[in-house]
Formats: C-alpha cells, sequence, structure tokens
C-alpha cells in the first residue's frame, strides 16, 4: 500500500487574501479509485495542479509515486495521433495502444489521423488511452467528461472502472458512481474521505445534514427556553435580595440571613441555567457548517394557445452540403420537454439552431408554430465580452433580475462587476442560464446546461425546471438530470452510421 500524505497545506494565488487550502490534512491511498468532488471555486483542480507540482505553497505533500495530470498538452496537434502518443508512453507497443483504443471504442484507423481531425470525444479517449500505458505514472483526471456524449461516458467509466487507481474530477453523478470507489469531498469547513461512490456519500452527506438541521432545532428551543428560565430565576433572586431591607406582609421584619440564603440558591440555579445555555450554543456552533445551500430559482414559462409548437418530418441536417444525420421525425407539444440524444457530430446542436431561427441547412419539413416565443442557451460562449449592464441591454432582459439570478447561482457582486471576458466557462454557462430565465417564452431551448457546474448547481436546476414544468427542447450528456427532467428522449443517428 502506497499513501499520498497531505499535511498542513495551505495556498493561495499570488495576489489573492484568501486561502485555497489553510492547513488541511489527510490520506489517500494510491489503490484507490478516487472521486474529487466540491462545490465550484473550492479548489478541485487547485489540489490536482498542486500535486502534480504546478504550485508552490506551504505544508508537505508527500508521495511515493509520480502524477499526470488530464487534460494532457499536445506540443502539435496537425501531428498523427501515433507521434503524439509516443511522446505520452514512449515505452507502449503498437499492439498495446490498439488494445487500448479497442476498449474505448476507438477504431485502429484513428492512430494515423492528425490528431486534430479527432472530435473532442476521441482526443480524450486517445490521450487516455495513452497516459494509462504510460506505467508507473498515477492519474490525475480532470472534467474528462467534456465533450463526450452519453454513449461515450459509459465507456470512459467502464474503461475507467477496468483500472487499477486515479484521482477523477467530474460532476456528473452517474459517470462518477460508475468508475470510483472512494470520495475525497472539499467541504465548507474540512476536506472529508470516505469509502464508496458518490450516491452513497451524497446520501451520507444528505442524512448527516438532516440530522445535524434536527439538532440544531432542538437546541434553538432548548437555548430560547433556558434563556427564559434564567431572565425568570434572576428577577426572582434580585427581588428576593431587595426584600431583605423590607417587611414582610404579616409587619414582621424579615431574616435577612434566610432571604440572603435564599436569593443566593436562586442566583446559582441562574448560573447553573446560564452555563447550560452557554453549552448549547457551542453544541448548536458545530451544527451545520458543511451544509450545502442553493437559492430556489424561478422561471414564468408562457402557456401557448395550441397543443403543438413544433415538428419535424424526415428532417436531415447538412454540414458542407452532406448530409450528417439520418431523418428526424418527432412534434413538440405544450408541456413536454424532449431530451435529444445521439452520438457527437449526428446534429443536436443543429436541430436547436435550427429552432431558434439560425440559417441551418436541411432537408425535409420543420415547421414551428406561428407566434412561438423562444429562449435560447447556446452550447458555447466563449466570444461573450463587456459588463453585465452591457449583455442585459443587448439581449433586452431586466438587469436587477439577471443580477439576481446570477446571485442565486453563486455569483457574487464583484464578480458581475468584471468584464464578462474574464468570466470562467461556468459563469459563462450561468450567464446565459440566467439570460433565460429572464425571459418569458413558450419554448426553452437548452444547449448542454450543465457545461461546468457543479452538482448542487445541477440539482438546482433540476428543482426548477421540475417545479415550473417549462416547454423543452435541450441536449444533456448527464444522465441523472435527463432521466430526472425529460418527459421523451428522440434518438438522432449519424448519416455514416449501421
Amino acid at each position: 500500500m502506497s499513501l499520498i500524505n497531505v499535511q498542513n497545506l495551505t495556498f493561495a494565488y499570488d495576489g489573492s487574501d484568501k486561502n485555497v487550502f489553510e492547513n488541511v490534512s489527510f490520506q489517500l491511498d494510491t489503490n484507490w479509485k478516487l472521486g474529487l468532488t466540491g462545490r465550484n471555486g473550492r479548489g478541485k483542480t487547485t489540489f490536482l495542479r498542486l500535486l502534480a507540482g504546478e504550485y508552490s505553497y506551504r505544508g508537505t505533500i508527500a508521495s511515493s509515486v509520480a502524477f499526470t495530470y488530464f487534460p494532457f498538452p499536445v506540443r502539435n496537434a496537425d501531428q498523427p495521433v501515433c507521434d503524439v502518443l509516443s511522446d505520452i508512453c514512449p515505452q507502449a507497443q503498437e499492439w498495446e495502444i490498439i488494445r487500448e483504443f479497442s476498449r474505448l471504442q476507438l477504431t485502429a484507423d484513428a492512430l494515423y489521423r492528425p490528431f486534430n481531425t479527432l472530435s473532442g470525444g476521441e482526443q480524450t479517449k486517445a490521450l487516455l488511452a495513452g497516459l494509462f500505458l504510460n506505467d508507473g505514472n498515477f492519474l490525475l483526471i480532470d472534467e474528462p467528461t467534456d465533450h463526450l456524449d452519453l454513449t461515450a461516458r459509459k465507456t470512459v467509466a467502464q474503461y475507467l472502472k477496468s483500472k487499477k487507481s486515479y484521482i477523477l474530477v467530474s460532476h456528473d453523478r452517474t459517470f462518477l458512481d460508475g468508475c470510483v470507489d472512494h470520495i475525497l469531498s472539499i467541504n465548507r469547513a474540512n476536506i472529508e474521505v470516505q469509502s464508496g461512490n458518490f450516491s452513497s456519500w451524497l446520501q451520507n452527506f444528505e442524512r448527516r445534514q438532516a440530522f445535524e438541521s434536527a439538532q440544531n432545532d432542538k437546541l434553538e428551543k432548548e437555548i430560547a427556553k433556558l434563556r427564559e428560565t434564567a431572565k425568570r430565576t434572576a428577577a426572582w433572586a434580585d427581588k428576593t435580595e431587595q426584600s431583605k431591607f423590607g417587611k414582610a406582609d404579616s409587619g414582621l421584619k424579615q431574616d435577612r440571613g434566610y432571604v440572603g440564603h435564599k436569593a443566593a440558591k436562586m442566583m446559582q440555579r441562574a448560573k447553573v441555567t446560564q452555563a447550560r445555555q452557554t453549552r448549547a450554543a457551542e453544541q448548536k456552533s458545530a451544527l451545520l457548517k458543511n451544509v450545502e445551500t442553493t437559492d430556489a430559482l424561478k422561471l414564468q414559462p408562457l402557456a401557448y394557445r395550441a397543443e403543438r409548437l413544433l415538428s419535424f418530418s424526415q428532417t436531415v441536417i447538412y454540414y458542407d452540403n452532406r448530409p450528417v444525420c439520418k431523418p428526424v421525425t418527432f412534434e413538440l407539444t405544450r408541456g413536454s420537454r424532449i431530451a435529444l440524444d445521439g452520438t457527437n457530430g449526428c446534429g443536436k446542436s443543429s436541430i436547436l439552431k435550427l429552432v431558434a431561427r439560425q440559417n441551418i441547412s436541411h432537408a425535409g419539413t420543420f415547421t414551428l408554430s406561428s407566434g412561438v416565443i423562444v429562449s435560447y442557451v447556446p452550447q458555447t460562449q466563449e466570444n461573450v465580452r463587456g459588463t453585465v449592464s452591457a449583455f442585459a441591454a443587448e439581449h433586452g432582459v431586466n438587469e436587477t433580475l439577471l443580477r439576481a439570478i446570477l446571485h442565486k447561482t453563486g455569483l457574487n457582486e464583484s464578480d458581475c462587476e468584471q468584464d464578462l471576458s474574464a468570466f470562467s466557462r461556468g459563469q459563462k454557462k450561468k450567464l446565459f442560464l440566467a439570460k433565460s430565465l429572464c425571459e418569458q417564452a413558450h419554448l426553452y431551448l437548452w444547449d448542454e446546461p450543465l457545461d461546468f457546474l457543479d452538482v448542487f448547481a445541477r440539482m438546482q436546476i433540476e428543482k426548477l425546471l421540475l417545479q415550473f414544468c417549462p416547454t423543452m427542447l435541450f441536449v444533456e450528456h448527464d444522465e441523472a438530470f435527463r432521466n430526472a427532467v425529460a418527459t421523451q428522449t428522440v434518438v438522432m443517428q449519424r448519416a455514416d452510421s449501421d
């Protein structure tokens, strides 16, 4: 057994007055398939990069294994895949690479194609195959599900499960469940390690929070009761003490010794009550330090006058005069939430763009009912820049409402004051989701809305959609989300598929 021993780790980025980690200590076993989870901004990627030796820090990280970080930088993406892999795993034989490709459902001919001609999912698979063939290195895998469709995610999860060990960052609950046996959770107040998959960790976390919440409510009531008792007892003691210098109702003088003794007992009782109140307050302060809260979001969908909002009949999407999908036929009715499924490159995003009234080359029949108001969240938001105020004005949404929704999704005021080009990919996704939530529409078109969002943000959006039940057409590869939200799934196939 080999351990990764972290002791008193403290780290902050240059120029920041806030530590990402402060005096944290824990141990990890290099035989584990470890899932690393936590809210956006908690330091998951930072921790992987600290292990990889990319940043200076205080404290110690001791390990007998060498670390390799994924995604691995490719210096020349124009060269064939075999040359890229020769830099990563120079000792690997061609048959070994082909074996790994087969396990990842990559064809052998991909070895001889230029790396930059592979799809994003194919590049992910090729790099993972090469990195696992590099004997002696312990992999730090950061968000490998980017660019992977649902089928590819299942393939990669099965592939990872067959490997000995690694640390994996992912926000896809089903993906994590399929390939990890331990969870390292970066919480609000601490870091904890637990045996099991993500679902068992979440179940235990929620059970613990529910227990602590019940204890918190009980202690609050007890503290209020003790506070009232202490106040009443102290008042009785003061009144009794003052009566030493007066007369009883009979007209006789009070026995000062007796009255003083009685007052002292009452004061002692008040002190005991105060001590109990202090202990209860201390117990209460130890609770709910790791509670994860998300504010409830709201949506105001419009009700369309007719039952059917759109229909496709034998529709084929074209790129460069070539069909990319087999004919698609379906209709979307009021209140339905249809998920588009299919491998990468089968035209799912193009279907959404077509409905969003963009100029997409196609054959067959597509009909969007008259007067349908559409709200669209695109898959990528790379070119966004400027201020939140300018963004709100450009898209015709209420800036105050936009900022309020952004705050509920975890962006603070200082985040909203920076240029949008400096936003992280997750923040950009939240910006466009917030814009869509500001818009009253008959139909919501969301293209991979969960990209770069943490698990709790994903569940926040799930609750929103299940509460307000908008009519939707969406693409999302997070299986747990899709199973919870979609009322129907339409499977698209590539034109070149069998």
